[in-house]
């Protein structure tokens, strides 16, 4: 009983082999045709047009990529406006402006595509609050669809005390910072 059984597993066995090596027969004769013959020369000119386009991105120049407020009292509320461009050669869509500390508030900016050559600006306010006596710096980040995804620009101030605070010697005065990115000026550590 265990040799009948044996030899029916080789039969069973014999029979899966042929039929696929048959099967891999028909699959390789088959595709004797040459592929280049099927491709279409409109798809490739169409191609050829698209993989042009598609390393033309946006770029995005500012006018200026920090801006310093210099001195201002503790609590004191600033703005300023960064005006950009388009500087490359398809439209430019911002779908974010955003700082990492809510102390730093970007708006105002366009959601509507700007095309090549064209301007706009986004205005950013700062809460001007910080340690008297220390420097701060902040970053704003814009996500588009430029090359890089994200551009960054910078707004820094000093911090003076309100009058009521006394303010450190200039010698004495720490400069705070953080690792953690647009939390420059606070201890978040």
């Amino acid at each position: 009983m265990f040799i009948l059984n044996r030899q029916l597993k080789m039969k069973i066995m014999k029979k899966v082999i042929l039929s696929l090596s048959a099967l891999c027969m028909v699959a390789f004769t088959s595709c004797k045709e040459d592929a280049t013959s099927k491709i279409k020369s409109e798809n490739v000119s169409q191609a050829v047009e698209r993989d042009a386009v598609a390393g033309d991105f946006p770029v995005i120049t500012f006018d200026k990529k920090e801006h310093d407020f210099g001195e201002i009292v503790n609590g004191t509320p600033v703005s300023t406006v960064f005006n950009y461009t388009n500087t490359g050669k398809s439209p430019l869509v911002i779908t974010d402006i955003k700082s990492t500390c809510g102390c730093t508030v970007p708006q105002d900016w366009s959601r509507e595509p700007l095309a090549p050559g064209a301007s706009a600006k986004f205005t950013v306010d700062f809460n001007g609050k910080g340690s008297p006596g220390s420097a701060t710096s902040k970053t704003v980040t814009v996500t588009a669809n430029t090359e890089n995804g994200t551009e960054a620009v910078k707004i820094k101030a000093f911090i003076k005390g309100d009058g009521s605070t006394p303010v450190p010697a200039a010698s004495t005065a720490a400069v705070k910072s953080s690792t953690q990115p647009g939390h420059e000026g606070h201890n978040h550590d």
